[in-house]
């Protein structure tokens, strides 16, 4: 039976949430000051997309769904090796090697006897997939679009689209004519790449970027006007606005898995003792049987660098939502400040090299650690009430889908988060 309620979340990728401004987001400052606001939100570590994604979906930290990160180390019958969940194959590849997907339901598998859930994605096809890795819902990207049970979907439904704000524009106007269409599924969700996609190349702040956080501004603005319609119809409509992660300025790109090998930690770049996994600024140790023993020595090595932030092994790994699983036994932020890049944004660290990005240098945005800014993503959640609150509990990525699942009466058993206090 169709839910009596519904929800909408619309995901604005990459923006920080000090961007919530009349100055940068004119119209989602005016959103926060009508809803709840939660400016103490953050990210689940690393503070990347495609694990934040899976986060988002099951209300779980990476210890309990299982995506360690936008990199992670799978043994696939060789022994382990990096591999980047970006790319679309990656949910089958992950799937082969490990039996699975993600170790928790999703909202799509939870919604799906109770009005179901669909999703417009423009995000980066390893994201978008994690929405719904088992095909419990309607799915609709450029990689790939599906219906329950992977139904194909093909044809002008089917989301061909550009990976940029053009795309962005094009998703947000066929998510808005589906909020316009009287019943429909209990969740509709809509994902924007920008501004992350283009912050990647782009120094934060400048004239250029702040042109890109205005466009996805508008986006958001229309998707609010589309679920006042739906409110006008006589719809109780919950309204979630969120980002996975925020962005900072990359100082240096160290190339950490070279300074492994020359110091005795690592054999060579194609080894599967010593497996470095980078999400950027933040990154991921797994270590095969054998080199297991090395562990406090890698430890030790991270912690004398002047490069390296916080390090967490053993049990500390549950600091940062981690646990030792499939080889994984570190984890690391790179160092980093609240100093201003030259148009003034703070936030500025060190990104650690990854064979899998090309596009990382100094001056551009990045993140994947702990720094203040990165992890400290935006939350709106507008109720219809109109009472504008803002409320300064912290809060998490892992409590979004328990928030939605609450709404909408549905049971959120077994995940890390909960509900977020409304007042």
């Amino acid at each position: 039976m169709p839910s009596e309620r519904r929800a909408v979340l619309v995901v604005v990728d990459g923006l920080r949430g000090d961007l919530v401004s009349d100055a940068f987001t004119p119209n989602l400052y005016r959103l926060a000051a009508s809803a709840r606001w939660y400016p103490d939100h953050r990210s689940v570590f690393p503070s990347a997309t495609r694990v934040n994604s899976a986060s988002l979906a099951t209300g779980c930290f990476p210890a309990s769904h299982g995506l360690h990160g936008n990199v992670i180390a799978l043994d696939e019958g060789d022994g382990l090796v990096p591999v980047p969940v970006g790319p679309p194959e990656f949910r089958e590849r992950l799937r082969r090697a490990t039996g699975r997907t993600l170790r928790r339901p999703t909202l799509s598998e939870r919604l799906r006897g109770h009005g179901g859930a669909a999703s417009w994605l423009n995000s980066s096809a390893g994201a978008a997939h994690m929405q719904d890795p088992d095909g419990h819902g309607l799915l609709l990207h450029r990689s790939g679009s599906h219906r329950s049970g992977f139904e194909p979907v093909d044809g002008p439904e089917h989301l061909d689209v550009t990976y940029d704000a053009s795309g962005d524009r094009e998703t947000t106007r066929r998510f808005c004519a589906a909020l316009d269409a009287p019943g429909g599924y209990a969740l509709h969700t809509l994902w924007l790449c920008e501004p992350d996609h283009s912050q990647h190349v782009m120094e934060l702040g400048s004239g250029e970027h702040r042109a890109l956080v205005r466009a996805a501004d508008a986006n958001v603005a229309d998707v609010v006007a589309a679920v006042g319609r739906m409110r006008d119809r006589g719809e109780e409509v919950l309204l979630v606005v969120c980002s996975d992660h925020g962005h900072e300025t990359t100082d240096q790109v160290i190339p950490v898995e070279a300074l492994m090998i020359d110091a005795g930690l690592k054999a060579d770049a194609g080894s599967s003792d010593v497996v470095l996994a980078s999400s950027g600024m933040g990154a991921l140790v797994y270590l095969s049987n054998g080199a297991w023993p090395r562990r406090d020595d890698v430890v030790e090595w991270l912690e004398r660098q002047p490069w390296c932030g916080p390090v967490f092994a053993g049990a500390a790994l549950a600091e940062v939502g981690q646990r030792e699983d499939g080889g994984l036994a570190i984890a690391f932020a790179m160092a980093g400040r609240d100093a201003p890049n030259r148009f003034g944004i703070p936030g500025i660290s060190h990104v650690a090299g990854c064979r899998f990005s090309s596009i990382d240098a100094p001056g551009r945005g990045q993140h994947g650690g702990l720094g203040r800014y990165e992890t400290n993503p935006v939350l709106i959640i507008d109720d219809g009430s109109g009472r504008a609150r803002r409320i300064e509990t912290r809060t998490n990525a892992v409590d979004v889908a328990p928030t939605i699942l609450d709404f909408l009466g549905v049971a959120y058993d077994g995940a890390d988060g909960r509900p977020v206090p409304a007042s």
